[in-house]
């Protein structure tokens, strides 16, 4: 099996919504009171992501085996439908050159004019879980500038779907984490945040603020390296970081 394989997702996962409402009972107002009301409707969203697909060399050979795998969300500058743009940066490009991973790396592309959506990235993991011989106590999500927003949405909305996540030079909604909806998978998530110092696109103090929320909502496994001369490219030392791989995979569900 070739190490780095190109796919158009086959499943069904935001090119476009339907909205349809349900039956419900006529609006009842009462003029000069405030009265209780009830509305509800069915929204339908169906997308479809391109994405690159990585497997480790011993994939084929070791059928038993699953494998870790690990998300990576591109920044804004690599939206639209040409693929080999998701290489520019992070983990593509280090496979790209040749580099060899001990997992499975799956890197979509976020369509033009669009931001990373939680619930099709999640529905894409699922696809993958499904189809490959993936650990699911192993799964991570790392991501640049709009990926490390990404990451910080998903681990925020899905901790107990990940194991770890790493957002570099990214920021996120503080909101989310301070009222989680899953507090004990959010406590025992592996955070580490990558930001340049001199970064004038998204200021440091992004991640600040959601390494203290997260903090705050009782993560204890969490740090923020910021490298103080770097501008907004600070993923280039971040997924070059002697310590980063071995980090991520040390942890599990």
């Amino acid at each position: 099996m070739k190490a780095l394989i190109t796919l158009l997702a086959a499943v069904s996962l935001l090119t476009g919504c339907t909205t349809s409402r349900p039956k419900m009972a006529p609006i009842t107002p009462q003029p000069g009171a405030q009265t209780s009301q009830t509305f509800a409707s069915v929204v339908t969203k169906t997308n479809q992501l391109a994405y690159l697909l990585y497997v480790p060399k011993d994939y084929a050979a070791d059928k038993p085996k699953q494998w870790p795998l690990v998300l990576f969300l591109h920044g804004a500058g690599e939206r639209g439908t040409d693929l080999q743009k998701v290489t520019v940066h992070g983990p593509p490009k280090l496979v790209k050159q040749g580099k060899q991973f001990p997992f499975i790396l799956v890197s979509p592309q976020c369509p033009e004019g669009q931001i990373w959506d939680d619930d099709v990235l999640m529905g894409l993991v699922r696809h993958l879980e499904s189809d490959l011989r993936v650990d699911t106590r192993r799964v991570y999500v790392t991501g640049l500038s709009m990926g490390g927003y990404g990451s910080w949405s998903l681990g925020s909305k899905y901790p107990d779907r990940f194991a770890a996540i790493a957002p570099v030079c990214g920021g996120g909604e503080r909101i989310r984490v301070l009222l989680p909806t899953q507090r004990e998978a959010l406590k025992t998530l592996g955070v580490w945040a990558f930001h340049g110092g001199k970064d004038d696109v998204v200021e440091p103090s992004e991640s600040e603020r959601m390494v203290d929320a997260f903090k705050k909502a009782g993560v204890t496994d969490i740090q923020l390296t910021v490298y103080p001369d770097d501008g907004h490219d600070s993923w280039t030392r971040a997924y070059t970081e002697p310590a980063f791989y071995d980090w991520l995979l040390r942890h599990s569900r």
